[in-house]
């Protein structure tokens, strides 16, 4: 991992990006020019504590798929971070793996509010909120406002709430029409729709 002592406004968007969707991206872009962040890196995890691990495609493929993803997306990153640690993958040592090497970046943790309602059950997540502030995008069928209760009011001045009019896609709505053979055309970038074509991804699994 390159090491830098600069100053650096970072987004790290972490999950399990099986695949990796246009949501995904539009939602990165957005967070990335709203707040001014100098990189967004996407952080797909190598196992994911919460996923069952039959539904979930190799780390390898989903690395290569958020690599093609990201392409031409000034500032969106591609980090592998997580996948070269192998076994789980949890929030606490990515971020303390990111601050050794980046001492003087402001961290920002993205993700879904979706994901944030189950911030509880996540490895010492109190001390992920203590090292970033954390930016909870809101996602179609989601209630954004339901965030604030999750934490009772604790680390509120950690937390920015983000409305944005994020695309209605779910990598398991992606995967259903894989399985059905039917077609995935703007749900993923293109170069990852070829991609998934061209290694049978996620096709005949339940």
């Amino acid at each position: 991992m390159i090491e830098s002592k600069e100053p650096i406004r970072l987004g790290l968007f972490g999950g399990t990006y099986n695949p990796i969707h246009q949501g995904h991206v539009q939602a990165a872009q957005i967070v990335r020019d709203r707040f001014k962040l100098d990189q967004v890196w996407f952080i797909p995890s190598h196992i994911p504590p919460h996923k069952s691990n039959d539904e979930v495609a190799s780390p390898e493929h989903r690395m290569n798929m958020v690599r093609l993803a990201v392409t031409g997306s000034p500032g969106l990153i591609p980090s592998s971070i997580e996948i070269e640690e192998e076994g789980t993958s949890y929030s606490i040592l990515t971020l303390e793996k990111i601050k050794k090497h980046f001492p003087a970046a402001d961290l920002f943790f993205i993700l879904g509010v979706d994901a944030f309602l189950e911030i509880d059950t996540w490895r010492a997540y109190e001390q992920v909120l203590e090292q970033c502030l954390f930016i909870v995008i809101s996602r179609p069928g989601y209630d954004l406002e339901k965030a604030k209760e999750v934490l009772e009011g604790a680390y509120s001045n950690k937390i920015y709430l983000m409305p944005i009019q994020a695309l209605d896609i779910s990598s398991s709505q992606i995967r259903e029409k894989l399985r059905a053979s039917g077609s995935i055309s703007g749900l993923v970038p293109l170069l990852v729709e070829e991609y998934i074509k061209e290694h049978n991804l996620y096709q005949g699994k339940k």
